[in-house]
């Protein structure tokens, strides 16, 4: 991904040179058309074309806030009923990702989520330990957390 970026790049200066215009219009107008280049020869490179990652990222990162508002909303409603009737739980979620850095962000991303926070890390990296402080249905609430933000980390690593 980091080569087709900078070749990206490269190639927008270089129609700059071959241009000789060395303004802003000049240097996005070479980046789209160095977009287009790499597209094209997309299947010489090891790695899937760029933008594509680059839009995962951003769905992971609106995944993230969609999910902050309505953690808030629902911890706001649980602190507010007049009777405490909530069910705080420790569960094992089991994550099929494997490399340290996708199981830090979806740790972290669990935990900056209110109302859970991940304790624990298994030795072999297979299992979080959530708690919740509100949790009806275990399957349920690995389900939500394995369709949102593990498959959208997928996507942004793989």
């Amino acid at each position: 991904m980091a080569f087709q970026i900078l070749l990206n790049f490269f190639l927008a200066f270089v129609w700059m040179f071959l241009s000789v215009s060395f303004t802003s219009q000049s240097f996005i107008i070479g980046y789209l058309l160095g977009l287009l280049v790499i597209f094209a020869f997309r299947r010489f490179f090891n790695s899937r074309f760029y933008l594509l990652r680059v839009a995962a990222v951003i769905n992971l990162f609106f995944l993230f806030l969609k999910e902050l508002i309505l953690a808030n909303i629902s911890v706001l409603k649980t602190i507010l009923r007049p009777k405490l009737d909530f069910q705080p739980g420790i569960f094992a979620l089991p994550t099929d990702l494997r490399t340290d850095w996708e199981i830090t962000l979806l740790a972290n991303l669990i935990t900056l989520t209110p109302g859970t926070l991940v304790m624990d890390v298994s030795y072999d990296n297979k299992i979080l330990y959530v708690h919740a402080i509100d949790i009806p249905d275990v399957d349920q609430a690995i389900d939500e957390i394995k369709n949102s933000f593990e498959k959208a980390i997928m996507e942004v690593s793989r």
